[in-house]
């Protein structure tokens, strides 16, 4: 797995982990407006960009990977994500509680969707539509991608196999709370945007529910890619939850 590392060695290592079907690249927005004060650790995920040559396997083991990763990095991290990479967040913060810190989960769906294998079904049908430089530039634009990253999320778009494609949707459409969550110790960020459809706020909920203590926010104005949608507010409320108490 592709890893970039950016700041002090010697910082607060955060993970960021990105959405399926974009890349470690859909965070620069972010990095951006940070101080330079955390050390950000940014990963391609299996089968997406440059991780592209080890297709998405499953959940479980992209999180036994992740989990490698923050143990080489040392110290406990605050780890934010976004969609797929928000159902990776509660993973690791229900199986690997003593290296996460804190948690932001934008965006994770928590409840299964109706009739999976139709949806699966649908999708293998026009796998192959990712890779058309239209079809992408298109897509591009529903999930807010900004004109100065439209050349990565087509190059990324058209690095995703079929395989990762039905498997990574296959865990996100499937994914149900771990048990593991609600023992969870660390703060807890919960967001959903106001727009997105109405069981992502729903899962937001399910989510906030099943963790005692933990916060929960439904963004104005947003749909389904807050970070990229509201780049300055997102920056300014990562900053805030960094920097605030730990525990809860």
């Amino acid at each position: 797995m592709h890893v970039e590392t950016y700041g002090p060695v010697d910082a607060p290592p955060v993970l960021l982990l990105h959405g399926g079907g974009v890349a470690g690249w859909m965070w620069e927005p972010l990095r951006e407006r940070l101080a330079p004060d955390h050390r950000l650790i940014v990963p391609d995920l299996p089968g997406h960009d440059r991780s592209a040559g080890d297709p998405y396997h499953s959940h479980a083991r992209t999180v036994e990977a992740l989990t490698e990763v923050l143990g080489k990095v040392g110290g406990r991290a605050s780890v934010a994500g976004f969609s797929l990479g928000a159902q990776l967040t509660v993973l690791l913060a229900a199986h690997a509680p003593a290296l996460v810190e804190r948690v932001m989960v934008v965006s994770a769906q928590a409840k299964p969707s109706a009739a999976p294998g139709l949806t699966l079904g649908l999708l293998g049908a026009t796998a192959g539509l990712a890779s058309r430089k239209r079809f992408a530039t298109l897509q591009a634009r529903t999930l807010f991608i900004p004109d100065e990253l439209l050349d990565d999320y087509v190059r990324t778009s058209a690095s995703v196999s079929k395989q990762t494609l039905l498997t990574a949707v296959g865990e996100n459409i499937r994914f149900t709370v771990p048990p593991g969550w609600a023992r969870f110790p660390g703060k807890a960020s919960i967001l959903a945007g106001e727009r997105e459809r109405g069981f992502m706020r729903e899962s937001a909920r399910v989510l906030h529910d099943a963790l005692p203590g933990s916060e929960l926010e439904i963004v104005a104005g947003c749909g389904h890619g807050i970070p990229l949608q509201r780049p300055d507010w997102f920056a300014q409320r990562v900053s805030g939850w960094l920097n605030s108490q730990a525990t809860r």
